[in-house]
């Protein structure tokens, strides 16, 4: 049975974007919300499980460094961007057997290790992607791709954080590695595979061999930093990519780490993780529309804020009810949770994951807006890189917080934190969208 190339069309950009992102979602919601949940049920402390956290992050806050490479080196003949992504995929998966058959008692260090090793796999694909992404869209198809490359990603999340954790109640939690390594490369062989990416214009570099890809590097680069230099959007857009878009703490480590201190069991912290996913999908679904429609900063500045009432709100729940310190494994069970407390919790996930979801959806748009096709891989991987150093350094610098400050503190903290990125938002200026590189048909 032959699979359809999903490029040719609006429709089928949209689904191939949406659905190739649910790639990079799955292994980050099973690490991040899987895996840290066992480790929390094993003892280990917030710091720990932030500082694990951080480094899921760390490859995605470097991946600007081979973005040069993808777009440089790669083949015409299989896909410039495609090649990269099967590569990538089949390495993620592997990388995914290697960390079940070392298993949760190798110890922190080496988990870490292995978990940094599966994430440059992902970073790069990601890269490809992004690559792809910037060079096949229309101008007026980025504000739903937005939406729906990242709803593609909450929903991996999903599957790898509240579908992975369903599962270990009937197959154990060594298994469920089998599902979401099944679950990556479902794509790769019925969405990736099919792919027939057009031809893009190469640099052109005398010589040959490695003389010649450093040449072509070196005469890329230069064409970067003139993208990166040629607005002052594209320009203060790195300061606003590094900050913490709005607060955090609800969408990092310290909301499961705060769900298994107020008893939560595998199977409510599948529930949550769930639909709190659901709230961020939808959000940017319909963040990146109403992107389109009332204007990338505008819009953008209302996500961002919105998600600070809600921080407050849950920070002011848990100092009213003398829940501020992370509870010891060892006594977990004899504490009584007050009800207000976990009803709280609820209602703030679910409004904070709404609102970021909007947030998520329109500002991968304004990166886009402020994108150069001719070096898509690296400028638009370079603001993709600082969004998560940015949400490397807060799931580092909170979980360390929660340990001494306590949970309260750190809410408000975050909540504040947050805000400081509309400064720079507002110094952008006037967003102007930058076409295609290459005019696609447009067959809807």
């Amino acid at each position: 049975m032959k699979f359809p190339d999903l490029l040719s069309t609006r429709k089928g950009r949209l689904t191939a974007f949406f659905l190739m992102y649910i790639t990079e979602g799955i292994p980050l919601g099973f690490a991040a919300v899987t895996v840290a949940t066992q480790m929390r049920r094993q003892g280990l402390s917030a710091a720990a499980i932030g500082a694990f956290t951080a480094a899921i992050y760390l490859p995605w806050a470097f991946k600007w460094a081979v973005g040069p490479i993808v777009d440089v080196v790669s083949s015409d003949r299989f896909g410039r961007r495609r090649s990269w992504i099967i590569a990538m995929q089949l390495g993620m998966a592997a990388s995914l057997f290697l960390l079940q058959a070392v298993g949760l008692g190798a110890g922190i260090g080496l988990l870490t290790t292995l978990i940094i090793i599966h994430n440059i796999f992902a970073a790069t694909q990601d890269v490809a992607i992004d690559a792809l992404a910037v060079s096949t869209l229309q101008s007026d198809e980025r504000g739903m791709a937005g939406g729906l490359t990242f709803a593609g990603a909450y929903l991996g999340q999903a599957v790898g954080g509240a579908g992975a954790l369903y599962l270990v109640q009937y197959v154990g939690f060594t298994n469920t590695y089998y599902f979401v390594a099944a679950a990556i490369l479902a794509v790769t062989v019925f969405v990736v595979l099919p792919l027939r990416e057009p031809v893009m214009p190469r640099l052109a570099a005398a010589g040959s061999g490695l003389a010649r890809v450093g040449a072509e590097i070196n005469q890329y680069i230069s064409q970067v930093w003139g993208a990166f230099t040629e607005s002052r959007a594209s320009l203060v857009g790195l300061a606003f990519a590094v900050l913490p878009a709005g607060a955090m703490a609800l969408g990092l480590a310290l909301a499961q780490t705060l769900a298994v201190d107020l008893g939560f069991n595998d199977n409510q912290v599948a529930s949550l993780n769930l639909w709190t996913t659901i709230c961020m999908a939808g959000g940017c679904v319909v963040g990146g529309w109403l992107s389109d429609r009332l204007g990338r900063r505008r819009a953008l500045a209302w996500f961002i804020f919105g998600m600070t009432p809600v921080t407050l709100w849950l920070a002011a729940t848990l100092w009213q009810s003398g829940w501020i310190h992370p509870v010891d494994a060892a006594k977990r069970a004899g504490v009584v949770v007050p009800a207000m407390v976990v009803t709280v919790f609820w209602l703030t996930s679910l409004l904070y994951s709404l609102a970021n979801g909007l947030m998520y959806g329109a500002r991968a748009a304004l990166f886009m807006d402020v994108s150069s096709p001719r070096v898509a891989a690296t400028q638009f991987t370079a603001y993709m890189a600082l969004l998560n150093l940015g949400i490397s350094y807060s799931a580092k610098w909170q979980g360390w917080a929660v340990d001494r400050f306590g949970y309260p503190l750190t809410l408000l903290a975050d909540a504040f934190i947050g805000l400081l990125c509309l400064i720079f938002l507002a110094a952008m200026g006037e967003i102007r969208g930058k076409a295609a590189a290459v005019a696609m048909p447009r067959v809807d």
